[in-house]
This record gives structure tokens, sequence and C-alpha cells, in this order.
């Protein structure tokens, strides 16, 4: 029982449901099953995104704009 997006093509209300195989969605707001099916997008997280990696090299090599010794790692 999948969640698909919709957009009612007669209100132009955009919803979500759950559709059940052998059941046709209909709008929430009017009823109507004129219906255009949506691209859903995925909510994702990923906490290495959120994490500066730190270079490999000792400080001071990483050619930061401060100069030697200014790498904002250390």
């Amino acid at each position: 029982m999948p969640i698909y997006e919709y957009a009612c093509q007669d209100c132009g209300h955009a919803f979500e449901t759950l559709v059940r195989s052998g059941s046709a969605p209909e709008c929430p707001q009017c009823h109507s099953q004129q219906l255009a099916k949506q691209l859903s997008v995925f909510a994702t997280t990923n906490e290495a995104a959120r994490t500066v990696p730190l270079p490999s090299n000792p400080c001071g090599s990483c050619h930061s704009p401060g100069g030697p010794g200014a790498c904002p790692f250390a």
C-alpha cells in the first residue's frame, strides 16, 4: 500500500494519499478522480554530510589562506 502524491486537475488541490490495490484515489476537497500523479521527493538525512572532513596532511600543508599555522582545523 504505497503513498502517492497527487494534484487535482479540477480544483488544483495537492495532497498525498495511501492507495490500496483495486481502489481509485479521489481529491479530499472536491472528490474528483481527475488527478495527476506528482513526483515524490524522499527526505533523507546523512550524518556524514554534516561533518567536516579533516585533512590527511599535517596542519600547515593544506594551503590555508591565513598561511602556515592558520589552519581552521587546528
